[in-house]
């Protein structure tokens, strides 16, 4: 797998374009929380439009872990453009440091209606997102727009944190605002039969019909806190929650952790790019 992953990524530099799959991490300056993840492109014909972000900072002399995956649609340019915006767009928020909930919502609108003002420069494509904000290592921010999900572990025990927007779980709120949900064509509802989420940044031509409001919820890291996987759902397709968190427990290294989960995905034929982020709080 890694000379596969060493192999394409070569070609995909010598061809000008992004790598087909990459792999890292990186730790905590201030305590025992590390972080790994894998990307691995799928087999559909075009190239990789997952982008995600895995990075600490400081701020305001508060370590902040920032965790991202933003899973494209109809090209990469919205993915790439959340990768570089939507983080900064949140801290930059005046209400950050004393209401991050209030502070999320509105920079996830205001992403939005950027993506929305730059078009044709992004072009006509979308991307869902989930990001999550550790805080001093002790309090967790999760947002979430489209199916890309975050799953916590207590005990081993998988708790998932975000929601995933699907038309068909949506179809009241997508028919309010003048559109419809069908599985014309194929077997998948889609937003008038095109897009196969109900929230997304971007989709010009679907945002009247479509929403780009997150989910946010937040959870304590406690004694009791394993570890934060973050994926798109190319590996969610093919694996539970509890299969996923299973998976991750037995390795300790949280990069190889993020490899084996796209290993496993692509054993259970998932077709679609397969981005992973584990987190671990415990060494």
């Amino acid at each position: 797998m890694d000379n596969l992953c060493c192999f394409n990524s070569k070609f995909s530099k010598l061809a000008g374009g992004r790598s087909s799959c990459s792999s890292g991490k990186g730790r905590s300056n201030q305590g025992p929380t590390k972080y790994g993840f894998s990307l691995v492109k799928g087999k559909a014909n075009h190239p990789m439009e997952d982008y995600h972000v895995s990075k600490f900072v400081q701020l305001h002399g508060h370590e902040l872990g920032l965790f991202a995956i933003y899973d494209g649609h109809l090209g990469d340019s919205v993915p790439a453009y959340l990768q570089k915006h939507l983080f900064s767009n949140i801290l930059n928020e005046e209400h950050f440091r004393n209401d991050p909930h209030r502070a999320i919502l509105k920079a996830y609108e205001r992403t939005d209606q950027a993506i929305l003002s730059h078009t044709p420069d992004l072009g006509r494509g979308g991307s869902t997102a989930v990001t999550a904000i550790l805080i001093n290592g002790r309090k967790l921010w999760v947002a979430n727009v489209g199916d890309s999900r975050a799953v916590l572990s207590r005990r081993g025990q998988a708790i998932q944190l975000s929601i995933d927007h699907e038309p068909n779980t949506e179809r009241d709120d997508i028919e309010n605002r003048g559109g419809f949900v069908s599985n014309m064509p194929g077997d998948v509802a889609r937003v008038n039969g095109q897009l196969a989420v109900s929230r997304a940044f971007g989709d010009k031509n679907l945002k009247s019909h479509l929403s780009s409001d997150p989910d946010v919820t937040n959870a304590d890291v406690d004694a009791e806190t394993d570890l934060l996987i973050l994926a798109s759902d190319g590996l969610w397709k093919v694996m539970s929650n509890q299969e996923a968190v299973d998976i991750v427990r037995k390795v300790k290294d949280p990069e190889k952790a993020a490899k084996q989960l796209a290993i496993e995905a692509l054993v259970r034929e998932s077709k679609d790019d397969i981005s992973c982020i584990v987190v671990r709080f415990k060494g």
